[in-house]
């Protein structure tokens, strides 16, 4: 079990209430997170990465806690070494791809210079194929290429596991299906566990060694 999940939060909103309440323990290297909008997926993920404090519970990541309500343990975001990709993936619009990321290789909040060249980062670039439009801005290349690039910049940190919040949902069919291909090449040649969130069952049937379906901000079936 590389990840033990139980986690509570209580959350109110335009006088709506929602009560985040997920116990799940991954025993398989790739996880699905599987459930309509609204069921919590998200704020599960956020709550593995530190995003969001639960009120209550914990999270374990390969025997650390990263989370303890009752010994008050609760490590930041840059401590639990995850590779997070955000369902907009996030990236920095002012910088290049190879700026992009580089990014997660540099101290402080500094930005990589445009001309630096780092091994590990023309890696990544070759193995997502984006080594072509390294010195590209986002808002220049495909949307496809933006998802391999937060990829690939989540990857270049050496993560302990990737969380991935729906990372098909915006590109068409034929591209989703390709994508989905090249990572789990990329998850079978470095073994790195998995854990995603989705709608599409599509991505339950690719990488869905364990499913956990969720439902009103609860686990419903594992």
């Amino acid at each position: 079990m590389w990840l033990d999940l139980k986690v509570q939060r209580r959350m109110q909103a335009a006088g709506q209430v929602f009560e985040l309440d997920v116990t799940l323990q991954c025993t398989q290297r790739q996880v699905v997170v599987f459930g309509p909008s609204g069921a919590g997926k998200s704020l599960t993920l956020k709550a593995v990465a530190g995003l969001l404090r639960p009120g209550q519970g914990h999270v374990t990541l390969q025997g650390q806690v990263l989370f303890d309500s009752h010994a008050r343990i609760d490590l930041p975001p840059q401590r639990r070494r995850l590779g997070y990709v955000f369902q907009d993936y996030a990236l920095f619009p002012h910088l290049s791809v190879r700026q992009n990321v580089a990014f997660g290789l540099q101290r402080g909040w500094f930005n990589p210079r445009r001309g630096q060249r780092f091994d590990v980062v023309e890696q990544w670039l070759q193995a997502f194929r984006i080594d072509h439009v390294g010195d590209l801005l986002p808002s220049q290349i495909s949307g496809g290429q933006r998802q391999r690039t937060a990829l690939a910049r989540v990857m270049v940190t050496q993560p302990q596991a990737l969380l991935l919040d729906e990372p098909f949902a915006a590109l068409d069919h034929d591209l989703r299906q390709h994508l989905r291909e090249e990572l789990a090449v990329v998850l079978d040649s470095t073994g790195i566990p998995l854990l995603l969130i989705s709608h599409d069952p599509q991505d339950a049937v690719v990488f869905g060694q364990q499913v956990a379906h969720m439902a009103d901000g609860r686990v419903v079936g594992d």
